[in-house]
């Protein structure tokens, strides 16, 4: 059994760790809510605007001389891997990372084979984490979340976008966590490039709307496709630090109510050591003032 220096010291060891977890629980809390703020006023502009550039493109024939919408064989990858900078988050970045490495071994198996898929990472976590597993890190946006903005996350779609025009890549897909509640968030592995114009099928179901461009039509998808593609990485990235900020949350919550039960456990065998203490004393002098009178 454990002396009562060694368990008064794990009891003063684990309250100290549960305040800390309560703490970092109400800062999560606070950067939660600014974050789901965020999310939901981007989505419906994000969403409209995909849809925008989607139905504009396939109904354009200017689009199709986009560098951005060349659909060629697929030898060379890029994957944009979203994670967090920070860990203290449950599965949160280990949940991106899996579905990053399935995404790989079940789409691009055979360009993995040749050494052909490259990262993208936005966060410390997935870039450390994919190195260490022997993938090709060829950017990492670190500390990028301690100062989010549509400006930062800006520089990093235009880089994408160069190095896809350029050739360097014939596909980019992404990975990321999407925010649906504290406790839940879903992951997503989605294509960002080539822009993909809508199925035939799908459009002949909607209403046929005829534009008009003012100004030329060439202006307008110059500007609108780069444009749509900075916000659905933007998107992605807001999505991923909502997510990140509930899955702390939720973490630093167990871990709070863990140590507390830990606590109880801990006072309990405090107090049966120190009644055991007690009684083997009470015993000893029992013991001693027998001999004394024998």
């Amino acid at each position: 059994m454990a002396s009562l220096k060694e368990v008064r010291n794990r009891i003063v060891s684990v309250n100290s760790t549960q305040q800390i977890t309560k703490a970092m629980k109400m800062v999560a809390a606070a950067k939660l809510r600014r974050a789901q703020d965020s999310i939901l006023q981007m989505r419906p502009y994000a969403q409209k605007l995909g849809e925008m550039l989607l139905t504009v493109s396939s109904a354009s024939e200017s689009a199709a001389d986009s560098p951005l919408k060349a659909v060629r064989a697929v030898e060379k990858v890029l994957v944009i891997v979203v994670t967090s900078d920070r860990g203290l988050c449950g599965a949160f970045n280990t949940n991106v990372i899996k579905a990053t490495i399935q995404l790989i071994e079940s789409k691009y198996a055979a360009q993995a084979a040749k050494g052909n898929v490259e990262i993208f990472a936005i966060g410390k976590k997935g870039a450390e984490t994919l190195v260490r597993r022997g993938f090709t890190v060829n950017t990492a946006y670190t500390d990028l979340f301690g100062r989010l903005s549509f400006v930062n996350v800006k520089s990093a779609a235009e880089e994408i976008m160069k190095d896809f025009s350029e050739g360097r890549y014939d596909a980019v897909d992404i990975v990321y966590n999407e925010f649906k509640n504290v406790a839940t968030q879903i992951i997503h592995a989605d294509p960002y490039l080539p822009i993909v114009a809508e199925n035939k099928s799908t459009k002949s179901k909607k209403t046929e709307v005829n534009y008009i461009f003012e100004p030329a039509e060439e202006e307008i998808l110059a500007e609108l496709i780069p444009k749509s593609l900075k916000i659905q990485l933007y998107r992605a990235v807001l999505e991923s630090n909502a997510s990140e900020q509930g899955a702390r949350m939720t973490a630093m919550d167990k871990a709070t109510e863990n140590a507390q039960e830990l606590l109880k456990d801990l006072r309990l065998v405090y107090n049966r050591t120190r009644q055991a203490a007690i009684t083997k004393e009470i015993l000893e002098i029992v013991g001693g003032a027998e001999a004394l009178k024998n």
